[in-house]
């Protein structure tokens, strides 16, 4: 029982930082694609959301490979989650391209 009361703080952070990070990525994709300055949204964010989970996970696991593990699984659930509530991927308009049904 005092295991799972150590464990639960960090499986929640990192589902806490697994939503930031893929919710900034899905909210990067949807600004950066339309700005003039893609490579600018893209690096920044990356750069952003890396600093926030990287110090998130220092900060939830402390010193116990345990906390580190748990935070780790919250934050793969968290993709999985953004994923299913992010929808379908938006149509680009175009037709698929026809692809060779064989080696040349």
């Amino acid at each position: 029982m005092n295991d799972l009361l150590t464990l639960a703080p960090a499986g929640v952070a990192g589902l806490a930082l697994g939503a930031l990070f893929f919710g900034g990525l899905w909210w990067t994709v949807r600004k950066g694609v339309a700005s003039r300055h893609t490579v600018a949204w893209f690096l920044g964010s990356l750069m952003v959301r890396s600093g926030i989970v990287l110090a998130g996970f220092y900060v939830a696991a402390g010193d116990d490979w345990e906390r580190l593990l748990a935070c780790l699984l919250g934050f793969i659930l968290a993709r999985f989650l953004v994923t299913r509530l992010a929808g379908p991927p938006l149509e680009s308009g175009g037709a698929p391209a026809n692809e060779a049904g064989h080696a040349p």
